[in-house]
C-alpha cells in the first residue's frame, strides 16, 4: 500500500501520525507549510527559542491562530491543535509522540534532542545534517540499540541522493557516481555572511522576505554545505570521497556523464563509485546553461553491450562510449517534502537515508589566517569552512570536524587553508557531541583513503 494510501486509512482510523518539531526557522517552516494539507499527520507540538518567531512563521506559511493555541500537549492531542512552546524536553518525553523532526540546524544541540528523542523510544527524521555528518554512524547505531529509526531528511538533497542510488542498485547498475549540484567558484570558500547574497544570487531584500539567514545561506556559498551533504550520502551510501576534498567539475546536465567518469576514460573522478558535486558556473564565471544547480543526480554505468544497446534505443543521454547514463532530478523543495520522511519511518519502518559506515568527514578549514584567541564561529560564518576528506585521512590529521568548530577558542595561529585539529583548540569534553564523536572514532569502521 502507498504511503498516501496509509496516511488516508490512519486519518479515517482517527490514528494520526503523531509529531513533534523541534526548531520552526525557514526549513521548519516549509515542513509546516504542507502539514495541513497532509492526511493522517498530526502536528501535535512545536518546540522553538523563540515561541514568538515560531508563532510569526506559522502565520507566515498560512496557519491560522485557533491552530496554534492549545496551552499544553495535552490540550493540542484533545483538540488536533499545535502547542508552541521551548520545552523540548516536554516534547521528547510525551509519549504520545511517535516522529521527532529535528530541525534546528544547530549540531551541537541536534545531537542532544536526537539521543533524547532515542532514549524516549522516537522515531527520528534529522534535518540538522550537520549532525550527522561528524557522527551519523553513531546516530545510526544508537537508534538500532533502541529500537528506533533515525533517518535524513527527504526534500534535502542527501536523501534524494541516496533515493537516487537505491534506485540504481535495486535495478542492477553499478553507482559510477552521485551527488548534487552547487554554485561554486574557488573564491567562494572565503565567503563571509557579509558576502553572500551578492554571490548567491539574490538580493538583500529577497532574503529579508524569505526570512533567509545569511550565515546558514554562506554555509552553502562556502562549500561547507555541500561537504557535509555529501558525507551523508558517502556515509549512508558506501561511495568514496574524493582524497583531497570535492573537485566541482562544471557540466550542464547532459555533461555530467562525461565528468562523472574514471580519469582513466576522460572524467574527473579518482575511480568508480565516488561522491562530486557539479558545478553550475564555468571557471570564468560564466553561467552553464541547463545546470544541475538546485538538483540531484547518479551516474551508473551500463555493463554489457545489450544494456548500452537499450541505453541507445531508448534515447538515454550517455557519455560518448555509451556506457554512462545520468540519472537526475533537477530541483529539490528542501522541507516541503519531508513529509515523504515522516511517513516513511512511521508507516513502513524505513529510514530515507541512514548512516551504514564511516567514509567520509568534515574538517574545520582556515578561511584566513587566524590568530590565537580567536573564536571559531562554524559553517558559514567568518573563520572557517568545511573540507570533504575520506574518514581514514581525517583521523589521521586529528582532523576537527566543522559540526564541532562552533565558539572555540584558537590555542596557536593557524594559516589560511589549514585543516584545523583537536589540538588548535580548546574544546568542552563534557558534552553529548564530543563524547559520540570519540565513541564513533574508537568504535565504528573506517574506510581506508581512495
Amino acid at each position: 500500500m502507498s504511503l498516501h494510501a496509509q496516511l488516508l486509512q490512519r486519518a479515517a482510523q482517527g490514528r494520526p501520525i503523531r509529531v513533534g518539531l523541534i526548531g520552526a526557522g525557514k526549513f521548519g517552516s516549509m515542513y509546516l507549510a504542507q502539514v495541513p494539507r497532509t492526511p493522517g499527520i498530526h502536528l501535535a507540538a512545536i518546540a522553538d527559542l523563540s515561541v514568538t518567531g515560531a508563532r510569526a512563521n506559522l502565520i507566515r506559511v498560512g496557519w491560522e491562530p485557533e491552530r496554534m493555541g492549545a496551552e499544553s500537549i495535552e490540550s493540542a492531542l484533545a483538540r488536533g491543535t499545535t502547542h508552541v512552546g521551548e520545552d523540548w524536553q516536554a516534547l521528547v518525553r510525551h509519549p504520545a509522540i511517535d516522529v521527532v523532526v529535528e530541525c534546528t540546524g544547530s549540531p551541537m544541540h541536534a545531537v542532544d534532542h536526537i539521543l533524547a528523542a532515542f532514549d524516549q523510544g522516537k522515531h527520528v527524521v534529522n534535518v540538522t545534517v550537520e549532525a550527522d555528518a561528524f557522527c551519523g554512524p553513531a546516530l545510526a547505531a544508537r537508534a538500532q540499540a533502541a529500537g528506533v529509526i533515525y533517518s535524513l531528511a527527504f526534500g534535502d538533497q542527501p536523501a534524494l541522493i541516496c533515493d537516487l542510488v537505491d534506485w540504481a542498485r535495486t535495478c542492477g547498475f553499478p553507482v559510477v557516481a552521485a551527488g548534487r549540484g552547487h554554485k561554486w567558484l574557488p573564491h567562494y570558500a572565503e565567503s563571509t555572511p557579509e558576502t553572500v547574497w551578492e554571490y548567491y544570487g539574490l538580493t538583500p531584500a529577497q532574503a529579508e522576505r524569505g526570512g533567509l539567514n545569511p550565515k546558514m545561506f554562506n554555509s552553502f556559498l562556502d562549500g561547507s554545505k555541500p561537504s557535509i551533504e555529501s558525507a551523508a550520502v558517502a556515509n549512508a551510501t558506501g561511495l568514496a570521497v574524493p582524497s583531497d576534498g570535492l573537485r566541482y567539475p562544471s557540466a550542464s546536465v547532459e555533461d555530467i556523464p562525461f565528468v562523472t567518469r574514471p580519469i582513466s576514460e576522460g572524467g574527473v573522478l579518482e575511480k568508480k563509485g565516488m561522491v562530486e558535486v557539479i558545478s553550475s558556473l564555468e571557471p570564468d564565471g560564466r553561467v552553464i546553461p541547463y545546470d544541475i544547480r538546485m538538483g540531484v543526480w547518479v551516474t551508473v554505468e551500463g555493463e554489457t553491450e545489450y544494456i548500452r544497446n537499450c541505453f541507445e534505443e531508448y534515447n538515454a543521454h550517455t557519455d560518448p562510449s555509451g556506457r554512462y547514463f545520468t540519472l537526475y532530478k533537477r530541483w529539490h523543495l528542501i522541507g516541503l517534502e519531508v513529509g515523504m520522511s515522516v511517513a516513511s519511518v512511521a508507516l513502513r519502518g524505513e529510514a530515507t537515508g541512514v548512516a551504514s559506515g564511516w567514509h567520509a568527514d568534515v574538517v574545520a578549514t582556515a578561511k584566513r589566517d587566524l590568530k590565537a584567541g580567536e573564536m571559531l564561529d562554524g559553517e558559514g560564518g567568518y573563520t572557517v569552512w568545511g573540507k570533504l576528506l575520506p574518514s581514514a585521512r581525517s583521523l589521521a590529521l586529528g582532523g576537527l570536524p566543522l559540526g564541532l568548530a562552533h565558539n572555540l577558542r584558537l590555542r596557536r595561529p593557524v594559516a589560511k587553508g589549514t585543516c584545523l585539529s583537536w589540538d588548535d583548540v580548546d574544546i568542552d569534553t563534557s558534552t553529548n557531541a564530543w563524547k559520540i564523536r570519540h565513541e564513533m572514532a574508537g568504535e565504528i569502521p573506517r574506510a581506508s583513503s581512495p
